[in-house]
């Protein structure tokens, strides 16, 4: 199995990178500057060159609050740019699976979201992977949308190493409490995808192995819940004390609204696909070992 990935440098395409052998896949990645989600040119032949079995579309733009004063350009990469790679991969013939993201719902719902319900994005960060969203399903029926969570890894900028490089400088650090989500390591996300992408080069014909898929661990969690795990870790094994006081998102105003809930129900995922995340408590810890080993 062959598998080209958007955005080489992310945290999703250098977690594919270092899980594909468990699945005896090959995973070339691709990115800037040779593809460009910003610029219009065809990326086809680019594409071709690769000969993949099926296309991982994870780039995008994701610096959310900055989105709020660039919303032509998150629009241009994650609209326009995942509409670009649907074009191709319907020319070539062979699926994409398109990586969303929990902020296409508003927040409002006090139970996890399904597949079912409506997306109402309250971000231009979220109407952007939304009108990508609804471009990668439009292009073929042969397609796959997946949504995760708060992702991290031991690779690029996410809030684990952050927290792990405040908590080297601070003795308490406040963090919002009243926002829930899906801590995501993306190590798990790619073995998620890399299942997804066998069983439909198995099953080219299953209908039900396409369309929209939430992807999240088991158990939520708030954002200081998150950083209390990893301070407790951080305690734990490096004897560094830190206290982790919660606040609201009113305490920490930032340009763009984040959804109050974007806790994902996963049902479907493990029905269609057979794949299930790890507890996030579980996964957490070898990343935090992994980030603690290198300068942050």
């Amino acid at each position: 199995m062959r598998i080209v990935v958007t955005g080489k440098k992310g945290q999703l395409a250098q977690s594919l990178l270092e899980r594909a052998p468990l699945f005896e896949a090959t995973v070339v990645a691709v990115g800037r500057p040779e593809l460009d989600l910003a610029d219009t040119r065809p990326v086809v032949d680019l594409l071709a060159a690769a000969a993949p079995d099926v296309i991982v579309s994870a780039a995008a733009y994701t610096v959310v609050d900055r989105a709020e004063s660039e919303p032509a350009l998150a629009h241009a990469v994650n609209g326009g740019g995942a509409r670009m790679l649907a074009e191709a991969a319907a020319a070539l013939g062979v699926p994409l699976i398109h990586i969303s993201t929990d902020y296409v719902f508003d927040g409002s719902k006090p139970g996890p979201w399904t597949e079912e319900d409506t997306p109402a994005p309250v971000s231009v960060y979220g109407a952007s992977k939304l009108a990508g969203e609804q471009a990668v399903l439009a292009a073929s029926s042969g397609n796959i949308v997946v949504r995760i969570g708060w992702v991290y890894s031991p690779f690029g900028s996410n809030f684990a190493k952050t927290i792990l490089r405040l908590a080297g400088e601070r003795d308490v650090l406040r963090v919002v409490s009243d926002q829930t989500g899906g801590p995501s390591s993306a190590l798990d996300i790619a073995d998620g995808l890399l299942t997804m992408a066998r069983n439909v080069c198995t099953a080219p014909d299953r209908a039900d192995l396409r369309g929209v898929f939430h992807m999240a661990p088991p158990e939520p969690a708030t954002w200081a819940e998150f950083a209390g795990e990893i301070c407790a870790w951080l305690a734990a094994k490096r004897g560094r004390h830190v206290t982790v006081e919660s606040i609201t998102t009113a305490d920490y105003p930032t340009a763009a609204r984040r959804p109050a809930n974007s806790c994902l129900d996963v049902r479907r995922l493990a029905l269609r696909h057979g794949f299930r995340m790890a507890p996030w408590r579980t996964s957490l810890p070898p990343v935090l070992e992994r980030l603690a080993s290198i300068p942050i």
